[in-house]
């Protein structure tokens, strides 16, 4: 597929989403938004792809927001509709998508931008990052997941502090209250990105599959994720991973699942 806000790559096993607006820091618009989701939605009917990674180009960042011109005159219902079909679409779909996504932060991550992040799986980033949700200093609240996902990673008090102040933290303090995984250097981000993604190779991907099923499980209103787990735990037995996982590791070998 072609497109014209992003930059995709595929490497071995690895797809490689680069969102490349530069000159507007990253911001996502309609337009990107749609993008985004047909380029994972690729990755994760590729059976060769085993992860995902997404970045930012340049240096500055990652993305610092959604492209306010878009929304500037909207009224109540256009606003509550922006919100749904983003969610839909982009927020919750990359959350659900059977294929791991790894966010590589590689500057700022605002509004939107740390609402797409927080939708990955697993997120590290750059020493220069710098992440928040300054909605509501325009007058608004973050639409696109981030007054849920963000209290799920760092606490309610947190989610609280950042919301209200609509400030920013940098990467070490994202670190310490849980929001990424590892703090690297820029010129190292990928690398590690890379790095993660190797060792989740190594496993079985029919299993990541259902422990991201069971793992979001928990966090949706009247579902109980003990019963997912459990399900996703039986169905296991069936897999032809299961199968070849066991016997690798009773013949002392590693394993090379089949992917079903």
């Amino acid at each position: 597929m072609n497109f014209e806000n992003l930059i995709y790559e595929v490497d071995d096993h690895l797809a490689i989403i680069t969102i490349n607006r530069p000159k507007k820091l990253n911001a996502l618009n309609k337009e990107t938004i749609q993008e985004l989701h047909d380029a994972f939605a690729e990755a994760d009917a590729d059976e060769d792809i085993g992860v995902i990674i997404l970045t930012g180009s340049g240096e500055k960042a990652f993305v610092a927001g959604a492209d306010i011109s878009e929304f500037a005159d909207f009224e109540e219902e256009e606003g509550a509709l922006l919100a749904r079909k983003g969610q839909k679409i982009l927020f919750d779909f990359i959350e659900n998508l059977s294929t791991p996504v790894i966010a590589a932060i590689n500057g700022f991550a605002l509004g939107g931008g740390l609402e797409l992040a927080m939708a990955a799986h697993i997120r590290i980033a750059s020493h220069n990052a710098r992440m928040g949700l300054p909605e509501t200093s325009l007058g608004l609240i973050p639409g696109y997941g981030g007054t849920q996902r963000l209290p799920q990673l760092v606490g309610k008090g947190r989610a609280f502090e950042m919301i209200m102040t609509a400030g920013m933290i940098d990467a070490d303090q994202a670190f310490q209250s849980g929001l990424v995984n590892h703090v690297t250097s820029q010129e190292e981000l990928m690398a590690l990105a890379e790095k993660i993604a190797g060792k989740i190779l190594n496993n079985s991907g029919v299993a990541i599959a259902t422990a991201i099923q069971a793992v979001n499980a928990g966090f949706k209103p009247g579902v109980n994720g003990y019963d997912a787990e459990i399900e996703g735990f039986g169905a296991s037995f069936a897999t032809e991973d299961f199968k070849e996982g066991t016997t690798a590791f009773l013949e002392k070998r590693k394993p090379e699942f089949p992917g079903k």
